[in-house]
């Protein structure tokens, strides 16, 4: 399979949330769990880029194409997201230009049958078209596009993520305006502190159900 992540770098992130996003993706990829099912199926590997997004003139890779075909692997794109300096970053929320962006990276594989598009955000699209309009291209015909919401973390220790969670209507205009495909699903972040578990599981779903036939 081919999978691009996209990280969000837009206006309300600030620099210690992008940090927290970073090092979430690098602790995720890092788990026991997740390096045994990207490893699994050696003979069919994951083929993983990374990029960060934010305005329409903002996109730049992470993480340039890498096959996950080892632990070796692994660590080198480990290693990479963990030491990425962030780019001069737009205010902008472009989702549409991010996911158009990741379409044509993933034009690049198109002997992996399987192609997601993993896009983590904690806003709605502000600028450009709306990512129902890019989805009507042929591009996207058969590609998935899978969201992870970042939503405003508990407000008292008292309280579950889940009991504090007040971005419902976010969390709803992902879900009905953001994924894209048969099979496409949403996962929240509560906070940014929340990051490494949830990218933690995305990945474990979206890498065990095409390789290893299990939802």
């Amino acid at each position: 399979m081919a999978l691009v992540l996209a990280l969000d770098v837009s206006g309300s992130v600030d620099e210690s949330e992008y940090a927290m996003q970073l090092n979430g993706l690098s602790y995720a990829l890092n788990a026991a769990e997740v390096r045994a099912a990207i490893l699994s199926n050696p003979d069919n590997p994951v083929y993983l880029s990374v990029f960060e997004w934010s305005s329409q003139n903002h996109q730049f890779l992470i993480q340039p194409w890498i096959a996950l075909d080892s632990h070796d692997a692994i660590d080198v794109a480990v290693r990479r997201i963990s030491a990425y300096q962030k780019k001069r970053a737009g205010l902008k929320t472009a989702l549409s230009t991010a996911i158009l962006f990741a379409g044509e990276l993933l034009k690049q594989k198109e002997h992996c049958w399987q192609k997601t598009i993993d896009v983590s955000g904690d806003g709605k699209n502000n600028i450009g078209p709306s990512p129902r309009q890019v989805y009507e291209l042929d591009t996207f015909r058969d590609l998935t596009v899978n969201a992870l919401v970042v939503g405003e973390p508990a407000a008292s220790d008292s309280a579950t993520a889940e009991e504090e969670f007040t971005d419902l209507d976010l969390m709803n205009y992902f879900a009905r305006e953001v994924i894209h495909g048969s099979a496409a699903f949403t996962l929240i972040a509560y906070g940014y502190e929340d990051y490494a578990r949830a990218m933690q599981q995305k990945l474990m779903k979206e890498v065990t159900f095409p390789v290893l036939g299990l939802r």
